[in-house]
């Protein structure tokens, strides 16, 4: 699976991801920081990736489509970066788990 680390989470997450053996990317990456949701959900379709990211507005619109791409909702209030890849750390197996079962909304917290 490929995962798109949204705005709201550092880069450092997609290179943490990379560095566990995950393809991965953040937004800005690809050039998408400061992007519609819309333009980063297409981005998301098109290249086959989940995105991982704590707006609800992607959430919601996931809930709501019977198409789309895989949405990790994470529902953590804001942490120092540390704290965050070793919450991930412990979090990745069952958000592996739920990908392998062919969730498409995955909420974590």
């Amino acid at each position: 699976m490929r995962f798109l680390v949204d705005a709201q989470l550092p880069p450092a997450l997609a290179r943490w991801m990379v560095a566990c053996g995950h393809t991965a990317e953040h937004v800005g990456d690809c050039e998408l920081q400061s992007a519609s949701d819309g333009k980063i959900w297409d981005y998301a379709v098109k290249n086959g990736a989940a995105i991982i990211t704590k707006d609800e507005d992607f959430a919601q619109r996931r809930a709501l489509k019977d198409t789309g791409p895989v949405i990790v909702w994470v529902r953590l209030p804001n942490s120092r970066r540390n704290d965050l890849l070793d919450w991930f750390e412990k979090a990745m197996p069952s958000i592996l788990a739920a990908l392998e079962k062919g969730d498409t909304l995955i909420e974590v917290a």
